[in-house]
């Protein structure tokens, strides 16, 4: 069965979709059959792996709805490698619609259930918020990876997330833990970027990967063509990292 993993952060503009798609791409290079799940209605992570939202014949929406399978809506970006559950401006609407189901937040968690064999990796890619939407995502999942920006807003936004975190697992999903702390758009020239690297890293310990991924132009212009930066140019430096990221998760699921 598939491990599925959230990459969350209430906090916006942190790196999640870029995270998620390069992050699928970077496993599908190394041999992993992955499922990447858009959560989010802006659709940039479906952008981002190659998918045209505006032409969906069926998405997240209608699958958190009961309308499609996981099966029958996914689609799947050839640069990447993967598979991909798509989502566009629709799925705002399923915040509203979600309220009057029953299970309402394990509506994802139960489609996704059909087609866990048929893969080895499920990244959800969350919404900046959190929402009924989140909370399907957290539900479904088996572990929580949370990119962060090494500065200090970051760490405010983290102890509110944690908190989230142990709420769902304490009350609504009891295998949900948080995997790691990932550091993104990292400066190694910047003062306060090594100041709060080296305070994550006292914090939460091994809880932090290893693997850093720096500011890096070529992963910031790949979603305008409509390629996952590490397929777009894997000899940059973003692409190599996350590239090591994928083959760091696959180590640390061993020891889970």
């Amino acid at each position: 069965m598939a491990k599925i993993f959230c990459v969350a952060n209430q906090k916006g503009g942190v790196g999640k979709t870029t995270t998620s798609v390069n992050l699928a791409a970077g496993l599908a290079k190394i041999g992993q059959r992955v499922l990447l799940v858009d959560l989010d209605p802006q659709g940039n992570a479906t952008m981002g792996a190659g998918i045209d939202k505006a032409g969906l014949t069926a998405s997240t929406y209608e699958v958190l709805l009961g309308e499609s399978s996981v099966a029958a809506a996914r689609g799947r970006s050839e640069a990447g490698g993967f598979d991909v559950l798509p989502s566009n401006r629709e799925l705002a609407g399923a915040e509203v619609e979600l309220v009057a189901l029953e299970q309402r937040e394990r509506r994802l968690k139960d489609a996704l259930a059909a087609v866990g064999a048929e893969y080895d990796f499920v990244l959800i890619d969350c919404p900046p918020a959190l929402s009924m939407l989140t909370l399907n995502g957290l539900c479904a999942a088996n572990g929580v990876i949370i990119p962060m920006q090494c500065e200090y807003y970051a760490l405010e936004g983290l102890s509110d997330l944690v908190n989230t975190i142990k709420k769902v697992h304490a009350n609504l999903n009891p295998d949900l833990k948080i995997i790691g702390l990932l550091r993104v758009m990292f400066d190694p020239r910047m003062t306060l970027s090594q100041q709060v690297s080296a305070q994550l890293e006292q914090h939460f310990g091994d809880k932090v990967f290893r693997t850093i991924i720096p500011r890096n132009v070529r992963l910031a212009e790949a979603p305008s063509y409509g390629v996952p930066g590490v397929s777009y140019d894997p000899a940059s430096k973003g692409a190599q990292a996350y590239i090591a990221f994928g083959a760091e998760m696959v180590e640390r699921i061993k020891t889970m």
